[in-house]
């Protein structure tokens, strides 16, 4: 199924290029940070963002081939359109030196295993506890926002080695967290990754 894309979007996708020149950006790394730059309307994203083309290719082709998406908040999911997340924090509870964001992180991992996308937005504590598993995941996207622990849970995502789209600054959140991921579920599929 095809996706619409309404006139808002279309004009604003053209104000944006036409303040920033993406064009010599490899194409998903083009379509993530326009994304998230449309998301927040702050074309300093284009400066802060760290990604490989490699690892946006292969997360593209497991997202596609139907890998399970994790979030670490209600609205991460909120703002993936067109694909089912997995969001443990209602079931998660605070304590033994866990956050509540934490614990929700080692209960998706328990339910999805090795090979997921996860998508964390809002909690620095989500992304440093994913990172003490061996989850083997197909891309995290770690955009955790907060003057407390962020720049820091991000810097040590890059350092992990980890398959990941980051940002150096404290700034991040749900909705520039949900619109890399959808960069990635928009984006066409192309002839390599059908075959």
């Amino acid at each position: 199924m095809s996706r619409v894309v309404h006139p808002i979007e279309q004009e604003s996708f053209r104000r944006l290029r036409a303040r920033l020149d993406t064009s010599g950006l490899p194409p998903l790394t083009r379509a993530v940070v326009e994304r998230v730059i449309h998301s927040a309307a702050d074309l300093e994203y284009a400066d802060d963002l760290v990604m490989t083309e490699e690892d946006l290719v292969t997360a593209h082709a497991a997202l596609h081939a139907g890998a399970p998406v994790v979030v670490d908040v209600e609205m991460v999911a909120a703002g993936i359109t067109r694909r089912e997340t997995v969001c443990r924090l209602r079931d998660a509870v605070a304590g033994d030196g866990l956050t509540r964001s934490a614990h929700a992180v080692r209960l998706a991992y328990e339910q999805v295993g090795p090979g997921a996308l996860w998508v964390i937005g809002c909690a620095p504590t989500a992304l440093e506890e994913l990172l003490t598993l061996d989850a083997s995941p197909a891309l995290v996207i770690g955009l955790p926002v907060g003057f407390v622990g962020a720049a820091e849970s991000k810097a040590a995502l890059r350092e992990s080695g980890l398959p990941a789209v980051s940002n150096v600054s404290e700034k991040g959140g749900s909705a520039v967290a949900a619109a890399a991921l959808n960069a990635l579920l928009y984006h066409p599929i192309s002839a390599e990754e059908n075959q």
